[in-house]
């Protein structure tokens, strides 16, 4: 990155933002996409905890995917994106799904054998099978269950927020109407929000926006209510795989990298973590991700700068070329006068 002292110290945004020492430590999400299972169950926690409105119900002809991207009125979208290739390892439910004293990795292992004991076409319904000219995938020797599904796979996302350590949306908002709060989040206030949209443009990731009929900024707050209460957010407390994980910043990243070596060790390369670094072009984000994938295949943009980042250079800059421009001036005034 370039000159960073127009942010002050890397990784610590709230105190850069003048909370004291003693401020709660920074958290954030880290998504592990490997597990999740596209359930939506943390889009609509989200809604019903923050009362989000309804932004609609059309499958936009994009697989399941009925919201399509973030926005003022979905500040959580669970991506669907099919690819033509093999299943390999992500089998769902049993890719390195975390165990715990529940028995998860059991309870998914059980679910797993019951789909596959489950009779196909529909007979005991009554029906018989209808052909919707759907593809027929190869199935080698005559299997049903999940390991024949070998043509395509699944990769889902559940994206949101990044709470970026420099946040261009906070750094270009004329009203205050963002803040930076004590555990490192960014928040809009919409009693203070004069809808100028400066701020999503100001967003390298296009996440934040204004509300049709509206006109303020709405985004994700991290849940800022429920953290005050010692709660994790709605959506991570929703989230049944564990594929949404809430917590310190610096432990979220350290269980990360673990995951993506045991990942690589299992025979999955391509995995990888996305935004996680504090040195890339927005100085690492609160909420980051485990992908399967290249960044721009969720829709992810790969090299994110927040357009403010030389702010503090181009001031530096600007206020040099001013003092030489006054100079300049008043030299040339005080040679005229002395003809």
């Amino acid at each position: 990155m370039s000159d960073n002292s127009f942010y002050g110290p890397l990784d610590d945004p709230a105190g850069n933002a003048g909370y004291p020492d003693d401020h709660p430590p920074r958290v954030g999400f880290f998504t592990d996409t490997s597990i999740c299972i596209g359930c939506k169950a943390c889009e609509v926690a989200c809604k019903e905890w923050n009362m989000v409105p309804d932004d609609g119900f059309n499958l936009l002809g994009m697989s399941f995917d009925n919201t399509g991207m973030l926005g003022a009125s979905t500040w959580r979208h669970v991506a669907f994106i099919e690819q033509a290739r093999p299943l390999g390892e992500q089998d769902p439910g049993l890719a390195g799904r975390p165990t715990g004293p529940s028995g998860s990795e059991q309870s998914a292992h059980v679910a797993a054998s019951a789909i596959e004991a489950t009779p196909r076409g529909g007979g005991e319904l009554g029906t018989t099978g209808v052909d919707l000219g759907v593809p027929k995938f190869e199935r080698p020797g005559d299997a049903t269950g999940a390991e024949a599904r070998t043509s395509f796979r699944w990769l889902m996302s559940s994206d949101v927020c990044k709470h970026c350590t420099h946040a261009g949306c906070l750094d270009v908002c004329p009203t205050g109407a963002l803040f930076r709060t004590e555990f490192g989040t960014v928040v809009v206030q919409q009693d203070i929000c004069n809808g100028c949209g400066y701020c999503v443009s100001g967003c390298p990731y296009g996440v934040i926006d204004r509300r049709e009929g509206d006109g303020r900024a709405w985004k994700c707050t991290l849940c800022y209510d429920r953290l005050h209460d010692g709660l994790e957010p709605a959506c991570a407390k929703a989230c049944p795989t564990d594929s949404i994980q809430f917590g310190p910043l610096d432990e979220l990243r350290e269980r990360a990298a673990r995951r993506v070596e045991e990942l690589h060790e299992r025979g999955v390369p391509e995995a990888r973590l996305y935004g996680h670094d504090p040195d890339d072009g927005v100085g690492g984000d609160g909420a980051f991700f485990l992908l399967l994938d290249e960044p721009e295949v969720y829709g992810l943009p790969p090299d994110p700068v927040v357009p403010t980042r030389d702010a503090g250079t181009m001031w530096k800059y600007a206020g040099m070329a001013a003092s030489a421009l006054v100079a300049a001036a008043v030299s040339s005034f005080l040679g005229r006068g002395g003809r």
